[in-house]
């Protein structure tokens, strides 16, 4: 059964908020393909940890590109306010992050998407956008 995944841009938009999500790879110039992420190891590593915090997640499209049509990577949206001050938020990026800032973690990227870029998208929320565009492509 086919899964319809939302793009992170769409769920930024929903929640009216900037986002965090998390990519993964296993190469180590970063490239990555649809079939690597089932056995990425920081990423099971990752969603094990979600789940025994409670934290809600779930998986996501990368930004939404009409100009560019590729399969799930493997990205995954964490329902955590972007909020330095919040615990939750201090709880992650410790196990995600340095104290530098860089990543804690093999093979993989911790983003925050900030709603002014999501907001850039905005016209794909439009009934029949995405009908449209599959029509054309």
């Amino acid at each position: 059964m086919p899964t319809v995944l939302e793009h992170i841009d769409a769920i930024a938009r929903q929640k009216q908020r900037d986002v965090l999500y998390l990519t993964f790879f296993d190469d180590p110039q970063g490239k990555r393909t649809a079939c690597e992420w089932p056995e990425n190891e920081t990423r099971a590593q990752v969603i094990q940890w979600l789940d025994a915090h409670g934290i809600a997640w779930r998986e996501c499209g990368e930004i939404a590109n009409p100009n560019v049509m590729r399969g799930y990577r493997g990205s995954i949206y964490v329902d955590v306010c972007y909020d330095v001050d919040d615990p939750v938020y201090q709880q992650l990026a410790a196990l995600l992050e340095l104290p530098d800032g860089t990543v804690r973690l093999p093979n993989m990227r911790f983003w925050v998407l900030s709603l002014d870029v999501a907001m850039t998208n905005a016209h794909h929320d439009e009934p029949g956008f995405w009908e449209r565009w599959a029509e054309n492509f």
